[in-house]
């Protein structure tokens, strides 16, 4: 499961006995560090309140559950829904993150998550230091602002598409807990979510209604936002009808023309 949510071009030097590539890559070292810190701070809070006998069984759980939400892989050995009130947060906060960019991962992916972070604490340098001019990098190399621009619009949009599902499903007669985190379960493609969608229940018993508006976010999710977006926009059926002979291409400039150009 953790490789699977791992950046698979990462794959192909790692099989070659590169093990270095994983290390080098940020998104990587940033997905790790979430998979441990999620496992460890699991067992510590079921070893308080002993939820599990023995500590094998209680890193071995967590371990499992931490790393299947956050892969939207999906599978389950424990029932979490019967776990503390702050795993459960965790665990929803998960299902959000998603595995990385390149992975068969769902949610919004790591690499959006750590860009985010990255901006966020570039704008509050900015604010102790106004004359400061901040780079934000991945890695080595420099994002631009369209690329962060993107991002911010992927967030919002994905925020937007969630509390209107939430509000759908809610108000046709579902509880809180289950509705909000059913939609949070298929939007990010997890499969269970709490309460009566939990690990050990299933969504047989909600609305047709509700289904289809879930059915709608698990295609969302799965296809990415804004694929789903675009097709619901009137410019591109409006485009869509227009003849193929009415599609004008762009003249590339002529031989004698003094601004160069690459194909």
């Amino acid at each position: 499961m953790f490789l699977a949510g791992t950046n698979f071009s990462l794959h192909h030097p790692g099989i070659k006995g590169k093990l270095s590539a994983y290390w080098r890559n940020e998104e990587f070292r940033f997905y790790l560090t979430l998979c441990t810190l999620a496992t460890l701070f699991i067992v510590a809070v079921n070893a308080y309140h002993q939820v599990y006998a023995t500590f094998g069984q209680t890193l071995r759980t967590a371990a499992f559950q931490a790393v299947s939400v956050i892969t939207t892989t999906g599978f389950g050995t424990a029932d979490f829904d019967q776990w503390p009130p702050v795993l459960k947060i965790l665990l929803v906060s998960l299902m959000f993150v998603g595995g990385c960019a390149g992975s068969t991962g769902g949610g919004i992916k790591v690499v959006r998550i750590l860009l985010f972070f990255k901006f966020a604490r570039l704008q509050l340098r900015n604010l102790v230091h106004p004359r400061t001019i901040g780079t934000l990098k991945f890695g080595r190399v420099k994002v631009p602002p369209e690329v962060m621009v993107a991002i911010l619009g992927f967030l919002a949009l994905h925020i937007g598409v969630f509390l209107f599902a939430s509000l759908a499903v809610t108000a046709l007669g579902v509880d809180i807990v289950t509705g909000t985190t059913a939609v949070i379960a298929t939007l990010n493609n997890i499969g269970p979510g709490l309460n009566l969608v939990g690990p050990t229940q299933h969504f047989g018993h909600l609305p047709p209604l509700a289904k289809a508006v879930l059915s709608f976010c698990m295609l969302a999710g799965r296809l990415e936002l804004y694929t789903v977006a675009v097709l619901l926009t009137p410019d591109f059926w409006q485009m869509a009808r227009k003849p193929v002979w009415r599609w004008q291409m762009a003249k590339a400039p002529s031989p004698s023309s003094s601004t160069p150009y690459r194909l």
